[in-house]
């Protein structure tokens, strides 16, 4: 761990540059750790406060205008797969969409302290349109609020950080150990928790090909499409005719549903997760004939291309059977 401070103050800058690009780029690296010792040592002048925050300031906007310019090139693709890498893969996209939505251009300040949204936000932005100058504005202001945050707490706890340096030292290796089996315990957990929640033993799936029939037929189901307003600006795609009614505004919506119609519920997210739990509410509600579209508008629109290539956009298979999980 000497070796760690050593390491710091003769590097100070370059390893704060390193640390906080890689986080920015979406790789495991803890640069919060790295800011804050910093931040302690700039107080025995060890390291130049002015030095580590303009690289700190650098890594964040390179990374960041990184995944910036992909969102734009290649629109929500990039959030969403970006997501997916998450344990949490559907709340991810909710929470970056709803935070984009609701501040805008601030939301690349909030998102730098929400975890599991700060990767995605910049990707958001350039995929709904903002303009470069406004992009490098926010971000700026993002990241030297991040980066001074973490500073000024090195500085203000920089005896408990040397108190706390010194005792990992004398624990060395053993220390890194439990450290490493404790991430790794919370890793499988949430893991746990993730495969859990995709169970979906109580959802009937309806496949695309047997919606297709049924709209060719006019015999359709009521489609509702639960992806956020600020997901349905983003990609334009969409099925005909169905409704569209944001996961968290359903609950206020269930009233119109009451007649007893089927329903066939479906979004744009990993594992169908926000479908499958608008699905939970309705049922929870009472109405009787509820089901998720499997695999959502992705495999719709690759099923339309498919048709649309054969025998025009409603062209049918024979019919498939729906299928519970």
């Amino acid at each position: 761990m000497n070796d760690f401070v050593t390491l710091l103050a003769s590097q100070g800058s370059a390893l704060v540059f390193v640390a906080t690009l890689a986080t920015r780029l979406g790789a495991p690296v803890p640069a919060v750790p790295f800011l804050i010792v910093a931040g302690g040592l700039t107080v025995g002048g060890q390291v130049s406060f002015l030095a580590v925050t303009l690289a700190a300031v650098l890594g964040n906007i390179l990374g960041d205008g990184v995944w910036f310019l992909a969102g734009r090139r290649w629109g929500y693709r990039v959030m969403r797969l970006l997501c997916r890498i998450s344990l949490s893969a559907d709340s991810c996209v909710r929470r970056s969409e709803s935070i984009l939505g609701r501040w805008g251009g601030l939301s690349l300040i909030a998102a730098k302290f929400v975890p599991g949204v700060s990767v995605v936000a910049p990707p958001m932005a350039g995929a709904l349109g903002m303009s470069n100058v406004r992009f490098l504005s926010y971000e700026t202001v993002a990241a030297l609020i991040w980066t001074l945050g973490f500073l000024i707490l090195g500085r203000v706890f920089h005896a408990a950080i040397e108190d706390v340096l010194a005792v990992l030292s004398e624990i060395g290796l053993a220390a890194m150990g439990v450290f490493a089996l404790l991430l790794v315990g919370f890793i499988l957990w949430r893991y746990r928790q993730r495969r859990m929640a995709l169970r979906a033993d109580d959802i009937e799936l309806m496949e695309v090909q047997v919606l297709r029939e049924a709209l060719a037929a006019g015999a359709g189901p009521t489609l509702i499409d639960v992806r956020s307003d600020e997901a349905r600006a983003l990609d334009e795609r969409a099925i005909p005719g169905a409704i569209g009614i944001a996961l968290s505004h359903l609950p206020k919506r269930l009233g119109s549903f009451s007649d007893g119609r089927e329903l066939v519920v479906f979004c744009d997210c990993p594992n169908d997760e926000s479908a499958v739990a608008a699905a939970r509410v309705l049922m929870a509600a009472g109405l009787p004939r509820v089901r998720v579209l499997a695999g959502g508008l992705d495999a719709w629109a690759a099923a339309e291309a498919a048709g649309a290539d054969a025998e025009g956009p409603l062209a049918v298979t024979p019919m498939a059977a729906v299928r519970p999980t």
